[in-house]
């Protein structure tokens, strides 16, 4: 697999600012040969430490930066924490759905997402078009993971699902529940895998000097791609 993907064409973009790290410069490698594009392609791509944004597959190329670590969930070992099953316990009334479209009143939950938690970012404001565009690949099975609380919509997980695996591309959730829906999200994703018989569910990026994404390593146990090889 890996001496194939040193044929792959690469293109770089230019630097600019960090999106988690402040005076950072960032930039990407984008995968350019069309052929890529399937989801066999893809769930390679994601072991070799690849996302995507809509049809687009890119990985972290930094000149002065090495902090970006793809991280994924090894489905078949992993035991919940005792805060995990705490959170489990707690939601024990809370159901979900994969289905193909996000039900009709999503868009007035993300706008609540994003203006609470992320003003700052490149989503920001909230933009029906935007988030298609982010979210939308046209050669991937795209499942959209429905959270609801006695039947009202708390939340969405936005899950590639592959052949052996899955991705957690991402999740948008009532800013002010009672539940820690992040968790929460990745938490059913791994029920999901786990039913579907998956063996990874890939949660993209791991920064340790972001500590918005702490929340990643307390899935366990986890791998993470340093070197291109993954460690637990």
């Amino acid at each position: 697999m890996s001496s194939d993907l040193q044929q792959i064409r690469i293109g770089l973009t230019d630097n600019h600012p960090c999106s988690y790290l402040p005076n950072r410069q960032e930039r990407v490698a984008v995968a350019l040969d069309p052929e890529l594009h399937s989801s066999s392609n893809y769930e390679v791509l994601l072991a070799n430490g690849f996302r995507r944004s809509g049809d687009t597959m890119y990985k972290p190329h930094c000149e002065l930066c090495s902090a970006c670590q793809p991280i994924r969930i090894a489905i078949p070992n992993f035991t919940p924490s005792r805060s995990q099953k705490r959170l489990l316990a707690k939601a024990k009334g809370i159901t979900y759905q994969l289905k193909e479209e996000m039900d009709e009143h999503w868009f007035s939950l993300y706008s609540r997402y994003i203006e609470a938690r992320h003003r700052e970012g490149s989503m920001y404001p909230p933009n029906r078009e935007t988030f298609a565009q982010f979210s939308h690949c046209a050669w991937l099975n795209t499942q959209y993971l429905h959270i609801y609380d006695n039947g009202n919509l708390i939340g969405i997980a936005v899950t590639d699902i592959l052949s052996n695996s899955a991705s957690a591309f991402y999740t948008f959730f009532e800013p002010n529940s009672e539940f820690s829906l992040g968790t929460l999200g990745v938490l059913l994703q791994i029920d999901y895998c786990r039913n579907q018989g998956k063996q990874w569910l890939y949660l993209g990026y791991q920064i340790d000097e972001c500590p918005a994404m702490n929340y990643k390593v307390r899935f366990q146990p986890h791998q993470r791609l340093v070197n291109q090889t993954w460690r637990g």
